[in-house]
């Protein structure tokens, strides 16, 4: 699949998302950080956990999955011998692993393919080599690494991914004497740290949080567990915004008090102007009238696509900014939602750090270009259904990334879709 042709429509139906992501990447490292048997449900089949998957067994971890089920045996010894670990196009496999395999002490060679390689990694090039572990790299992938993490204190920016500190938090605690993490400016995507902490709790691991860090104690050891994987509120988006502009659509399996900073997207359509409900656990979306408003994106960059969408349909202007990270993701993203929104018809602006939507007005549709990123490509999936005339998206296999049922669910939903071979 490399294109789809939409045409308008409107979502109805209950559903459930996938699982998250972001939870399924933590506790599956977790878990082959963990001596014995730990085994995790639902997990999705997405390219993201094929890779996550994948370098656990290269590191020496076993696991089954069968169905949704995740069977996990956790690493048992240190291979001597270099191994290369194949991240894909997920910067949280890279991110996550580089540091933990580091305090492991394993010798390995990180590769990926599509935009990952040109991702940065700058801030672990500069301080993990201080703290004992050589780094060979040009700046990207392929990155060598070799020698053994020592403990100590680790100081970063805050405006750097969280995948960053993440890993970081994953490592420290396999090492023999305490750390500590220190950051030298404020912390932006605090929820992810946040979802770390947790499932490090859940595995026995115990980080202590402090203003400006946080306190690692060494010689701490991951418990096996088994754990239920929450649903992905950042999937979740896509679907009540589709609800949102012009449907009726019914989410189960959700935790309203869910870590997931992505969880936002309940107050912030309900600002925009659409009906939100919780009944019995289900929570449903409803068009209404919509209004743009300014929206600081620096702790949910994950929902800027959507949220554009939404923008591109909602009264007078929408303002999304503090989002320059978003030009570092799989794709240039502000460049991205810029160019979807002139595609299809609507008048936009983009700055360095800065998109402005005016929306309001009907869309004639036209061609947007997926840039083989799944949120792109989602995000212009769910716009389709609200303009004039039928949308083609290009690079739509980059929903296997995240979440490769997506068309399917689109569909099953109402949505008419046309998948375009070649």
């Amino acid at each position: 699949m490399s294109r789809v042709r939409l045409f308008p429509g409107a979502l109805r139906g209950t559903v459930s998302p996938p699982p998250s992501k972001s939870a399924a990447h933590r506790a599956i490292l977790c878990a082959a950080l963990a001596p014995g048997k730990s085994v995790l449900s639902p997990i999705g089949t997405s390219a993201d956990m094929q890779a996550t998957i994948g370098c656990i067994r290269a590191l020496g971890a076993q696991a089954v999955l069968q169905g949704d089920t995740l069977t996990v045996t956790g690493i048992s010894g240190s291979p001597k011998a270099p191994v290369t670990l194949n991240c894909l196009e997920s910067g949280s496999t890279l991110r996550f692993l580089i540091p933990a395999v580091g305090a492991l002490g394993v010798p390995a060679v990180f590769t990926g393919c599509g935009r990952l390689p040109q991702r940065p990694l700058g801030i672990y090039l500069s301080l993990l080599p201080q703290q004992g572990l050589c780094c060979e790299s040009t700046g990207g992938l392929p990155l060598r690494i070799s020698g053994q993490l020592q403990a100590g204190v680790y100081c970063l920016p805050g405006d750097v991914s969280s995948q960053f500190i993440s890993g970081l938090l994953f490592a420290l605690p396999l090492l023999s004497g305490d750390s500590e993490i220190q950051l030298t400016s404020p912390l932006q995507s605090a929820s992810y740290v946040r979802m770390t902490c947790h499932m490090l709790q859940q595995f026995g691991i115990s980080v202590l949080p402090y203003q400006g860090g946080w306190k690692v104690p060494g010689g701490q050891h991951f418990r096996a567990r088994t754990l239920s994987i929450e649903r992905d509120w950042s999937q979740a988006a896509f679907l009540l915004t589709a609800g949102a502009l012009g449907g009726q659509v019914s989410l189960t399996g959700l935790d309203p008090s869910s870590a997931q900073g992505d969880r936002a997207i309940m107050p912030l359509l309900t600002q925009f102007g659409a009906s939100l409900r919780w009944k019995n656990g289900i929570l449903t979306a409803e068009a209404n009238h919509l209004t743009g408003f300014d929206i600081d994106v620096g702790q949910i960059p994950d929902l800027a696509p959507v949220l554009a969408a939404a923008g591109l349909f909602a009264e007078g202007r929408t303002r999304l900014y503090n989002a320059a990270r978003l030009r570092l993701k799989e794709s240039d993203r502000l460049d991205a939602l810029y160019h979807m929104a002139v595609s299809l018809g609507a008048r936009a602006e983009q700055m360095e750090d800065t998109l402005t939507l005016w929306g309001g007005r009907p869309l004639p549709g036209g061609t947007v270009d997926g840039c083989s990123d799944h949120r792109i490509v989602m995000a212009a999936a769910v716009a389709a259904l609200r303009t004039q005339g039928p949308v083609t998206i290009t690079d739509a296999q980059a929903v296997q990334k995240s979440w490769p049922e997506f068309f399917t669910v689109y569909q099953e939903m109402g949505g008419n879709a046309d998948v375009i071979v070649g």
